[in-house]
Order: structure tokens, then sequence, then C-alpha cells
């Protein structure tokens, strides 16, 4: 009789170690995993170069950003989401030019954009009759993320890889936005 209750203790107990040991493990693995899917966005403008150059995967994509931020630009501000567990990633840079170089880039991208928008953000664009998704304004001073109506926003390309039913469910889209009065241009690409 002794005998089966230190059998039934020790079943009890190595249940117990075991079950601890599993809510342990299932704890910090989703702590860990959690911290890994948070975002990291970058703003830091000295890594421009690094970020467009060498860690952006499709540089097809980027290829109408500058390659370097111009000397001529004066405010500078960036947005870098390097790709996620969930594989969505941005790259918004956001410049201000002299006057005459604003209008020569708005000419020469409103002649090649595939869809112009004024204002607003990639939820309002895409949900338009024939919308295309662009962006949200990572760059811009307000949190609501959307472009103020002095904006133009020219989607240069816009690539569906959903499935049927799920259209835009990935892709990704890339393009310009420019507010010719405030003199600045925001280079942007999305991948989702």
């Amino acid at each position: 009789m002794q005998q089966s209750f230190l059998a039934t203790i020790a079943t009890v107990s190595l249940f117990s170690a075991g079950s601890l040991t599993v809510f342990a493990g299932s704890f910090l693995l989703t702590k860990a995993s959690s911290n890994t899917a948070k975002t990291q966005i970058v703003t830091d403008t000295s890594r421009y170069q690094e970020i467009r150059n060498h860690k952006w995967a499709d540089l097809d994509k980027i290829k109408h950003f500058p390659v370097e931020i111009p000397v001529d630009a004066k405010i500078v501000h960036m947005a870098y989401s390097p790709e996620s567990v969930q594989g969505s990633s941005f790259l918004q840079v956001r410049l201000k030019e002299p006057s005459e170089k604003i209008q020569k880039l708005l000419s020469q991208y409103s002649k090649s954009a595939v869809r112009e928008y004024r204002g607003g953000d990639t939820n309002e664009h895409s949900n338009k009759p024939n919308g295309l998704p662009t962006t949200f304004f990572y760059t811009g001073d307000s949190a609501t993320e959307a472009f103020p109506q002095t904006y133009q926003i020219f989607v240069l390309k816009a690539q569906n890889q959903g499935q049927p039913g799920f259209k835009w469910n990935h892709g990704n889209s890339y393009g310009v936005a420019i507010d010719s009065s405030a003199s600045e241009i925001v280079y942007w690409v999305e991948k989702w």
C-alpha cells in the first residue's frame, strides 16, 4: 500500500512538473515571438543610402527614389519598416526641394503615373472605383497618416498578388506624392 501511495505521489509530481514545463515553455515562446513581431520603424536619415541600396530587396521598385539624399534638400524625413513576419514593409522619404525642381518632378511623374489621387491614404484610394492601394503618410507631421489635399499622389505601379476573392490581400505599390505649394516630394514603396 505504501508503494502504491509513493507511486501515485511520484506520478502526480511528474505530471505537475511536466505541465509546469509546458506552461513555462509556451509563455516564453509567446513572449519571444511577440517581441520579434513588433514593427521596427527606422527614421534615422543617415541610414538612407544603406537602406535604399542594400536593405530593400527589390531594387526595381525603388529605382524612382534618389540614390542619395540630394544636397539641395532642406527638410528630410524618412520612415522604413523592414519586412516582418507577416511580410509587409515600406520605405518612404520626404524631401523639401527647390520649387523649380518640384515642378519638373511634378511634370515627369504626372506623365508616367498609372493613377493619381488628391490627398487621403491607401484605404481611401483602394476603395475608390478602380482604386489602387498607395501608402499612408508615415513621414507626415500629423498622427492621422493621411496626405493633406495639397498633395497629388501618383501611383507609378501597383501589383495585386492576392487570390481570387481576396484582391490586394498581398501585393505592392510604389510612387510619389507631391505638394507643389510646400515644395515637397514624398517617395514611397509598400509591400504587404
